[in-house]
C-alpha cells in the first residue's frame, strides 16, 4: 500500500528542491475559460507565503473569471505539481511552477474556474467506481518568422506523413521537446512529422485526464516557448493554411476500475469491447453535436471538420474506418480504448475532457445503445446513403455549435452556470464578429461581377 504523504510534508520538500536546485523564480499557473495559460511569477523569496496563502489575482481581468465587483482571488498551488522548467537550467532566470486552484473571495472553490470543472465530474466517475484515462495527440504547425519574431504563414519543411528529413529545425524543435518535457517527467510516448508542410505531432502517455489536462496547459507554453528558441513560431490554430489538413488532438480515452482494471475490456464481448464500453460510445455519439462547441471552439475550428481531410464531420463509429468519429484502435486488455476525433488543441483541456467524461457516463447510466459500426468511407456516401444508415453530421460553424450548446442539458449541468453563460457569451461575440466581417475571398469573388 502506498503512503500518503502529508501537505507539511510535500511542503518541506518542495521548499528542500528549491534551494537545492537554486531555482530563482516561481510561476503559479492556471487557465481562463477558453484555455490560454495565465500565471502569477514570484520571486523564491516569497515561495513559502505563496504556498501558506496563495497568492491574490485580480478576476476581472481574466476572461470568463468575473466582475470588478467580485474580482479579489486567490490561486492557490498544487504542492505535488511543482516542476522545474529545463528550458531554465543554467541560466540566471531558472524557473519552477506549480498549477493552481483558485478560490473566490469568501475562500470557495470559484466555480469559474476550469480545473475545478473537470475535478467535479471525474469525482462524480470516482464514486460510480471509475477513473478516466486519456492520452491526447497534439497536433501543430511551426511557421517561419521575420526579423522581429513575428509569424509568417511560411511553414518551416515541406515535408509529409512521418518523413524524416535532413536535420532540419522542425525535427530539432520536435526533439527539444520531447527531451525537456520528458525531464519534466510527462512521459511522451512519440513524435512525427504530420501530413501537411510545417506540421508535427507530440503524444502524451496515457495518465488520468487531471494529471493530462495540467501537463497540456504547460504542454502548450512549453511548445511555443521552444519553438521560438530555434527561430519559428508555434500555433494550435486548427486550420491555419488553405487546401491541407488542419490539426486536430485526437483523445484516446478509457475507463478503469479503482484497482486500475480496464473497464472498456472484455474478452468475450463483440469486438473485445464490454458493454461499458459500448455505452459509453453510445454516450458520445448521442451527445456529439451539442459538445462540439466545446471540443472545437474556435470558429477556425469549423475549418478542420470538412470531408477530404482526414477529420471528421459525420457522428458515427468504427473499427478501422478513419473517417469515423470515433474509432477503437487495435489493443486489448489494458489497451482497450476509443479515440475521439473532433477534438483540436486549441480548446481549453479541462472543459474538453469534462464534456467527453459526462457524455461517455450519460451513455453508462442510461444505457445508450450505439448503432452499428460503420466500416466504409463515409466522405464518398451520398447524402441519401448516410440518411439510410441515420449517420448525422456534426456542426458545420461555431454559430451552429454554440446554438446546440446553448440547449443542451448535459453541458450545463457540467459546466456549471458561470462557466455555460460566459462561455456562450464570449463564443457568441467571436461568431458574431466573425460572420459580419466582409472578407477577403468575397472581394475577390463578387465585387466585380455584382
Amino acid at each position: 500500500m502506498a503512503q500518503t504523504i502529508s501537505e507539511s510534508e510535500l511542503k518541506e520538500s518542495v521548499l528542500k528542491t528549491v534551494k537545492q536546485e537554486e531555482v530563482r523564480f516561481v510561476e503559479m499557473q492556471f487557465s481562463d475559460i477558453l484555455g490560454t495559460v495565465k500565471s502569477v511569477s514570484i520571486p523564491v523569496e516569497r515561495l513559502e507565503k505563496a504556498i501558506d496563502e496563495g497568492v491574490f489575482i485580480d478576476g476581472s481581468s481574466i476572461l470568463g473569471y468575473a466582475t470588478i465587483e467580485e474580482s479579489d482571488m486567490r490561486a492557490v498551488p498544487i504542492l505535488d505539481s511543482f516542476l522545474i522548467y529545463p528550458w531554465t537550467i543554467g541560466s540566471w532566470m531558472k524557473t519552477a511552477r506549480f498549477m493552481c486552484r483558485i478560490f473566490d473571495h469568501n475562500g470557495n472553490r470559484f466555480k469559474g474556474d476550469p480545473r475545478y470543472v473537470l475535478e467535479r465530474i471525474m469525482e462524480r466517475a470516482r464514486e460510480k467506481g471509475y477513473i478516466f484515462n486519456v492520452g491526447p495527440e497534439f497536433e501543430f504547425f511551426l511557421f517561419k518568422t521575420d526579423e522581429n519574431h513575428n509569424p509568417r504563414l511560411v511553414p518551416n519543411d515541406v515535408g509529409g506523413y512521418f518523413d524524416l528529413m535532413p536535420l532540419d529545425k522542425g525535427e530539432v524543435v520536435r526533439k527539444d521537446i520531447m527531451m525537456n518535457f520528458d525531464m519534466m517527467k510527462f512521459n511522451m510516448e512519440a513524435s512525427h512529422h504530420e501530413v501537411a508542410p510545417g506540421q508535427h505531432e507530440v503524444d502524451l502517455r496515457y495518465d488520468d485526464a487531471l494529471t493530462i489536462a495540467d501537463r497540456m496547459i504547460t504542454l502548450k507554453f512549453g511548445i511555443k516557448t521552444i519553438a521560438l528558441r530555434h527561430g519559428l513560431h508555434a500555433t494550435f490554430m486548427p486550420k491555419p493554411l488553405y487546401g491541407v489538413n488542419g490539426s486536430g488532438m485526437h483523445v484516446h480515452q478509457s475507463l478503469s476500475t479503482i484497482d486500475g482494471v480496464n473497464a472498456f475490456d472484455d474478452p468475450s464481448g463483440r469486438f473485445g469491447l464490454s458493454q461499458i464500453a459500448f455505452k459509453y460510445i453510445g454516450g458520445l455519439l448521442k451527445h456529439a453535436r451539442e459538445t462540439c462547441a466545446i471540443l472545437a471552439s474556435y470558429v477556425n475550428s469549423y475549418k478542420r471538420l470538412v470531408p477530404g481531410f482526414e477529420a471528421p464531420c459525420y457522428i458515427s463509429w468504427a473499427n478501422r474506418n478513419r473517417s469515423a468519429l470515433i474509432r477503437v484502435p487495435a489493443g486489448r486488455g489494458n489497451k482497450t480504448r476509443i479515440e475521439l476525433r473532433n477534438p483540436d488543441p486549441a480548446g481549453n483541456p479541462y472543459l474538453q475532457f469534462a464534456v467527453m467524461l459526462a457524455a461517455g457516463l450519460d451513455g453508462i447510466e442510461k444505457g445508450i445503445e450505439p448503432p452499428e459500426p460503420i466500416e466504409r468511407d463515409i466522405y464518398h456516401m451520398s447524402k441519401e446513403e448516410r440518411e439510410r444508415h441515420n449517420i448525422e453530421s456534426l456542426p458545420e460553424s461555431l454559430g451552429e455549435a454554440l446554438a446546440l450548446m446553448g440547449t443542451s442539458k448535459l453541458v450545463k449541468e457540467t459546466l456549471g452556470d458561470h462557466i455555460f453563460s460566459h462561455y456562450l457569451h464570449i463564443k457568441g461575440k467571436e461568431w458574431d464578429e466573425y460572420r459580419t466581417r466582409v472578407t477577403d475571398w468575397e472581394i475577390e469573388k463578387f465585387l466585380r461581377v455584382l
